[in-house]
């Protein structure tokens, strides 16, 4: 029997996790930076494991706006990376085909501060907190 790239990786480091970069199954992302920007953000406020959880398993908006302002990117760098980001995720509640990213402002007049986001739809508008995120695989 011939052995795989995967099939040698699971079988080099059983119970560990780690995979050989040729047994990785390849995503074609729509905006690798800024998705490579959003991991390095949960890495640095979460860890590698719980990173790797909340991308496969799904977090919240809130969560992904709280890690990125955590962490070590400039405000304008976190807001780009999740506004660009986004594309590359699996949104729910399903949104349909029409809907809009609105960011709220910080309180002082004629900021330009983003402290939050919210998704506007032909059915209401959805905070952060509300909307669900998961990497597409």
């Amino acid at each position: 029997m011939r052995r795989t790239a995967a099939r040698t990786a699971c079988i080099k480091y059983p119970a560990s996790g780690i995979m050989l970069p040729e047994a990785r199954t390849a995503v074609a992302l729509k905006n690798p930076d800024a998705v490579a920007a959003i991991v390095a953000a949960l890495r640095h406020v979460y860890g590698d494991e719980v990173a790797r959880l909340m991308l496969v398993e799904g977090m919240s908006l809130a969560n992904l706006i709280d890690a990125m302002f955590s962490a070590s990117l400039t405000h304008r760098e976190a807001v780009k990376a999740m506004t660009d980001g986004l594309d590359d995720f699996v949104i729910s509640p399903d949104l349909g085909g029409v809907w809009h990213l609105k960011y709220i402002y910080g309180d002082q007049p004629g900021s330009l501060h983003v402290v939050d986001m919210e998704i506007a739809t032909p059915n209401g508008v959805l905070a952060s907190r509300d909307i669900w995120l998961r990497l597409s695989s």
